[in-house]
């Protein structure tokens, strides 16, 4: 069960995402968390660095959807502007919800990559359906809800069993 929560790569933001990698693994959609993720928790709007980290996307033949867990007003707010189809209140790490957003993609698990900063909803949801998964450090952490300040807990604990068992390590890594 641990080894669902490991994700296929670790960087630091989005920004660091090697494109032409994914390409080259025969990615062609993105499905992307967004708090925490793209922006933090407490931003309405996206940044213009991820505004043109999006169109680069988009430009590479990219297909993006944003699956959150968050309300309607917040998910759509943000991704309106972007012309970024989204799901709101996804209940990750539940299949139903990853599912819709490959069907919006019109896609296979295995040309599509999660992205995300939470191992127990986006990389557990993601591993689950066969995606690559690719976990981001949370941008603004002390502005979480109190679900995800429990999900934290639970993801230290697990971190510290995966770290015993020799699986994580703590610089990037890819598998």
């Amino acid at each position: 069960m641990l080894e669902k929560l490991l994700p296929n790569m670790r960087v630091n933001s989005v920004y660091d995402i090697d494109l032409e990698e994914l390409a080259a693994r025969g990615v062609k959609g993105i499905i992307t968390d967004l708090d925490n993720t793209l922006v933090g928790a407490k931003e309405p709007l996206a940044t213009p660095e991820l505004v043109k980290w999006l169109d680069k996307l988009k430009a590479a033949g990219f297909r993006v959807v944003i699956l959150s867990n968050n309300n309607s007003l917040r998910v759509s707010s943000f991704a309106a502007p972007l012309q970024v189809p989204f799901l709101h209140k996804a209940r990750k790490p539940i299949a139903k919800s990853f599912r819709r957003a490959l069907n919006m993609l019109g896609l296979k698990p295995e040309e599509t990559v999660m992205i995300g900063d939470q191992m127990l909803t986006d990389v557990l949801g993601g591993n689950r359906m066969g995606l690559y998964t690719i976990l981001v450090t949370p941008i603004a952490p002390l502005d979480e809800g109190f679900t995800t300040l429990i999900n934290r807990r639970i993801e230290r604990i697990a971190l510290s069993r995966l770290r015993k068992r020799g699986l994580w390590y703590e610089e990037e890594t890819h598998r």
